[in-house]
């Protein structure tokens, strides 16, 4: 085999497994809220607490990559034993009806998931001649498979069941079966001494001496709590008030998602560092004012804008940032750094804001009885929303006080070593 065939084999191998490893992602956690509400009859904090189980898998994530799959298997191997063990958990996960327990098992769900997000990509990149080149075309397919999870579920009309979850978990025992036949990706700190500060990325903490680089760790930190908002609750609030196939409309925001990404070298090379990260974190507030002052009838298009800003959320603020971030910190460190930004973020960030929007949730809904004594909720949204938005805007105006674009800095961030 040639080896520009032997390459391009290996590519679509690669583009599966990342192809399935979002499709399990998106074909469960999207829908889950609807699920728990409509499906368990669960109230807003219930709901905030399950969607917290997947932030508090990224934070002990770390500690099962860079403790033991990068010191003493092989990602591939990992990658089969999480994916196996983790579909029979959230399989296990559909059959529960008792909150308590649920919270378990999604907390076990998680563990087994989160780290294989950083898996695939090293499979991916130690395969790969030209990773700037070559990864995009397959971490497309990640995308892609969110794409088709939620076209699949809206289509099925199974959003408020437990199917998404077995759906997700057979998939899931699919992907781990898979694994066992990728390319050996040997550990790649055999042998190596590797501490809990290598981890967590504590080396990182140095670069918060820079005031801009401390502002944008905490202003990530922060967005991400409204952002929760949106994940957990935005399929429930689509269902709630009554939009059709809510699941596959929402794919939209993914769709936008690629084509943001495609455009964005064109909007950096002109606005620079600081103006992407503004328009980012504006998005987020238009977003949440839409969903507030939308309707499903004539004011729905307010709803699909507000869903399809996914692309310029995303890309605009978590692309932008993971740029800075390579630019910004030294070379020795860079990948410690962006460890501690997901850290931060997607861990610390991500659980505050799936407790706090639970809460809000939760503080917004009103029970009613109809006169057959049955017991209804009722969930003001357009004040649920405000509040993301609020918060949104407060961090928006901070961040533009505080933070300075790279090519102003006076001072390099190197001497903060």
């Amino acid at each position: 085999m040639s080896k520009d065939k032997k390459q391009r084999f290996i590519s679509t191998r690669l583009s599966i497994m990342m192809f399935l490893q979002f499709f399990i992602w998106g074909a469960w956690f999207v829908t889950m809220g609807t699920y728990l509400s409509k499906g368990l009859g669960l109230d807003g904090a219930q709901i905030g607490d399950a969607y917290s189980t997947m932030p508090w898998g990224a934070v002990i994530a770390p500690f099962i990559v860079g403790m033991i799959a990068d010191r003493f298997f092989s990602a591939q191997k990992v990658m089969a034993f999480m994916h196996i063990v983790g579909g029979g958990i959230l399989f296990y996960a559909s059959t529960i009806t008792d909150f308590a327990l649920l919270f378990w098992v999604l907390i076990a769900y998680a563990i087994c998931y989160n780290p294989t997000l950083s898996l695939v990509n090293a499979i991916s990149f130690s395969k790969m001649d030209n990773p700037e080149k070559q990864f995009p075309a397959i971490r497309v397919f990640g995308t892609a498979g969110w794409i088709v999870a939620g076209l699949l579920v809206g289509f099925m009309k199974i959003e408020d069941q437990n199917l998404p979850m077995k759906i997700a978990a057979v998939s899931s025992f699919l992907l781990g079966v898979y694994s066992l036949f990728l390319p050996d990706t040997p550990p790649k700190s055999l042998g190596h001494k590797v501490t809990i500060s290598d981890v967590l990325g504590l080396e990182t903490l140095k670069l918060m001496k820079n005031r801009s680089f401390a502002v944008f760790a905490i202003g990530s930190t922060l967005i991400c709590i409204p952002l929760a908002f949106y994940y957990n609750f935005t399929n429930m609030f689509l269902n709630d008030v009554g939009v059709v196939n809510a699941a596959g409309k929402m794919t939209l925001g993914q769709m936008s998602e690629v084509i943001f990404m495609l455009v964005m070298p064109f909007f950096f090379a002109r606005l620079g560092v600081k103006k992407m990260l503004l328009i980012g974190m504006a998005a987020w507030v238009g977003r949440y004012l839409l969903f507030a002052f939308g309707s499903s009838d004539s004011l729905v298009w307010m709803y699909y804008i507000g869903i399809m800003l996914h692309g310029i959320c995303y890309d605009f603020f978590f692309v932008t940032g993971q740029i800075y971030v390579d630019n910004t910190a030294p070379k020795a460190i860079q990948a410690q750094a962006q460890g501690f930004i997901a850290l931060i973020t997607y861990g610390i960030g991500m659980v505050v804001g799936a407790k706090l929007s639970g809460q809000v949730v939760k503080h917004f809904t009103t029970e009613t009885s109809t006169a057959e004594e049955v017991v209804e909720s009722v969930l003001a949204w357009q004040q649920i929303w405000l509040v993301p938005a609020l918060l949104a805007g407060v961090i928006l105006i901070l961040f533009a006080i505080l933070f300075k674009d790279p090519a102003k800095e006076t001072a390099p961030v190197d001497s903060a070593e």
